[in-house]
């Protein structure tokens, strides 16, 4: 009954993010349209996990209290995280990326406004980062796990996160840079899946995840208006 009930609770949610991303940002980009059903992919990506927690599982929600801590493996994994990404943007980054393209696409987003680009640098961080904890390792990492040996659960939960992220990248990056991004995504989920099961809360990944994107935003931020 478990298994079913996490099979069920994995096909309804893990599609949502992946189909949201194409609604709003490929088959239907600046019409109301796609922006309704980006938003309503995002809505049903917060309120599933809740909805399935109370109603089918029946149990209480809590806030994953970090009563097992775990912040400085997560801390050693988010400084070596972010020193792979950084390396990789040096050593890698002037062959893969023109950063006139990125200037461009900034203008089209309108992230070329210093302003705008940190303060959705900002939310990225101490808000998106939560939420993706709370959806990727808090949910699916607990479905996987009912399904799977930890470590499958683990690396299929990296799967199924970095997936996701190669629908968005795809639109805006070359193959080989989307390649090279995703190997660094599986990293990040595997580490921040590991940290949920190991230690049984979401905020040592979070502390990691939220560096990781500190970082990930200077990259973007040399790209955009120091290169």
């Amino acid at each position: 009954m478990v298994k079913r009930s996490s099979i069920w609770a994995l096909i309804l949610l893990l599609p949502a993010p992946s189909l949201g991303v194409w609604a709003g940002m490929i088959a239907w980009p600046d019409q109301m349209l796609g922006k309704g059903l980006f938003f309503a992919a995002k809505v049903w990506l917060l309120a599933l996990p809740l909805v399935w927690r109370v109603a089918v599982e029946r149990k209480r929600i809590c806030w994953s209290r970090p009563t097992q801590g775990g912040f400085g493996v997560a801390m050693a994994l988010g400084a070596a995280i972010c020193v792979f990404i950084v390396l990789a943007y040096w050593g890698l980054g002037a062959l893969l990326i023109d950063p006139k393209a990125v200037q461009a696409m900034g203008v089209e987003t309108g992230l070329s406004n210093r302003s705008m680009y940190l303060m959705g640098a900002l939310y990225w961080v101490t808000v998106n980062s939560v939420l993706e904890e709370y959806v990727w390792r808090w949910f699916v990492v607990e479905k996987l796990a009912d399904l799977l040996l930890p470590k499958l659960a683990i690396a299929a939960s990296a799967v199924a996160f970095t997936l996701h992220h190669i629908v968005a990248m795809q639109i805006f990056l070359t193959p080989w840079v989307v390649a090279m991004a995703a190997v660094g995504i599986f990293i990040g989920g595997a580490a921040w899946s590991w940290c949920y099961m190991r230690y049984r809360s979401i905020w040592p990944g979070y502390v990691s995840h939220a560096m990781v994107d500190v970082a990930v935003f200077g990259v973007g931020y040399h790209l955009l208006f120091v290169a």
